[in-house]
């Protein structure tokens, strides 16, 4: 199966802050699973590091007012190509980011509040069918997978 994931989940140093992780449980599904990774921001045009943003009333701005909603959609839509392309029915996302996070998101303060609600690519790839999951669970991708 064609997962997409976020590639700064898979090590790459693409995040906002320069910095990825190597998800553990991420490179267990790498043995049975091919991992197509992707970073929205990057694909929309921005650069790494870049400064913070968060979403805020449908827009994404960043921590000194710009906004960057138009890279993020574009990101977005590029990651939503490589799905189809690719056949990807399930996407492992960052959790909380803008761009990536499904079900809780930082909520445009720069406080470290969450909020309910995706980011710009999560909602947009489970708008055209694509599942969405966020890095701790990826055990219940696993789960899932397993009973098709």
């Amino acid at each position: 199966m064609n997962i997409l994931v976020s590639a700064c989940l898979l090590g790459v140093e693409c995040r906002y802050n320069g910095k990825g992780v190597l998800e553990p449980e991420l490179k267990k599904l790498m043995g049975k699973h091919h991992l197509i990774p992707v970073c929205p921001e990057i694909m929309g045009g921005l650069a790494t590091p870049r400064t913070p943003a968060e979403r805020r009333s449908g827009r994404v701005i960043t921590k000194d007012g710009t906004d960057v909603t138009g890279a993020y959609e574009k990101g977005a839509a590029q990651v939503l190509k490589l799905a189809r392309l690719y056949g990807c029915r399930a996407a492992v996302l960052k959790e909380r980011s803008p761009s990536c996070g499904k079900g809780v998101i930082y909520d445009g303060t720069f406080t470290g509040t969450l909020t309910e609600g995706d980011g710009v690519c999560g909602e947009y790839l489970d708008a055209h069918g694509i599942k969405v999951y966020g890095e701790s669970q990826i055990c219940r991708l696993t789960e899932e997978i397993e009973r098709l």
